[in-house]
């Protein structure tokens, strides 16, 4: 589904970006050991979620973002347009590193939760991972505020990583998450090392992802839908949409970080001729598709994911140890 505030993001490419910064040099990450099934989790009754969670929450069956879920914490952060701090949705990191920090950013009106299956593998290979819900979507208290347009989301992003992650970070971004990373990296590049309708949420479930069976689309569904019960859902979706959404076209050929394009062979809602396009069209950009993979390789097929970023983060340390590199970039 092309959503009209989004639809000129990218010129229509709306994958996952990852950016990096060239303050530190990184070292080898060990073998990405991404079998899904290495983690025994299962669902339990008594997983304890934070309070601030819709009770909903207690429904969804996917053991991965239950157990995700449980982390998810509310961080204050400061802001020029609101007179009281926001309580902002994230999950931080287990383990701390002298390495550039990964940042996961999500799609169009979803959650944290949508790296449910990648996140414990960025993890198992040792990166220090954070999620993060952009503002007006995910599980944030914006009770009181106002305006969720680019700037807004722009300024509570870049005051939450001031205030809490404090160093160049790798940036990644699924489909729209893709245009916040552009649009982040080329306004804050300091901050940056490398680079409510459910048959609607329903119907495009079964677009993005290959394969998924009416059960498990059904509960994807579930948990991309849980931030819509907050009362300021609706609000803070309309200010976003009357706002013009992300229009970073003209921001491509400023992306000076190395970059990695990942893109899902079997993607059904953007054209695969665009990849080749967005390719050529950032500078420094090398390019990696998945194979029997839809429109969110984070999601539908996480080891692979969770590979190729590593693999780009490893080659790109080998290649810089003896200079400062530009910041990175991937995108989805």
């Amino acid at each position: 589904m092309e959503y009209p505030c989004v639809a000129n993001s990218i010129r229509g490419w709306r994958k996952m970006l990852t950016l990096t910064s060239a303050s530190s040099a990184l070292t080898l990450f060990p073998e990405c050991k991404t079998q899904r099934r290495r983690f025994a989790i299962s669902a339990a009754a008594d997983d304890k979620f934070p309070s601030f969670l819709p009770k909903q929450m207690e429904e969804i069956k996917d053991p991965f973002a239950r157990k995700l879920a449980t982390r998810i914490e509310r961080l204050p952060v400061n802001v020029s347009f609101s007179e009281k701090s926001i309580m902002s949705s994230c999950v931080k990191p287990l383990i701390q590193s002298n390495q550039n920090p990964v940042v996961l950013l999500h799609s169009f009106d979803s959650s944290c939760l949508e790296w449910r299956y990648t996140f414990p593998l960025l993890e198992e290979a040792g990166l220090e991972t954070w999620a993060i819900d952009i503002l007006g979507w995910g599980f944030s208290n914006l009770e009181r505020i106002k305006s969720c347009d680019v700037a807004s989301k722009r300024g509570h992003f870049y005051q939450l990583w001031k205030s809490y992650i404090k160093r160049p970070m790798t940036l990644v971004g699924p489909s729209l998450g893709a245009a916040v990373a552009v649009d982040f990296a080329v306004n804050h590049p300091e901050a940056v090392s490398i680079l409510k309708s459910f048959p609607l949420r329903l119907y495009t479930t079964f677009l993005a992802f290959k394969g998924v069976s009416f059960d498990t689309g059904l509960d994807w569904v579930n948990i991309g839908k849980l931030h819509c019960l907050y009362p300021w859902w609706e609000d803070a979706t309309v200010s976003f949409m009357i706002s013009g959404g992300y229009n970073v076209s003209r921001q491509i050929d400023q992306v000076m970080q190395k970059t990695l394009i990942i893109w899902g062979e079997d993607d059904q809602i953007i054209s695969n001729k665009l990849a080749v396009r967005l390719h050529c069209e950032l500078p420094n950009s090398i390019i990696r598709q998945i194979p029997d993979c839809g429109h969110l390789p984070h999601v539908e097929k996480p080891d692979s994911a969770a590979r190729l970023i590593l693999e780009f983060m490893q080659n790109h340390s080998c290649q810089k140890k003896a200079q400062l590199a530009p910041t990175e970039e991937v995108v989805y």
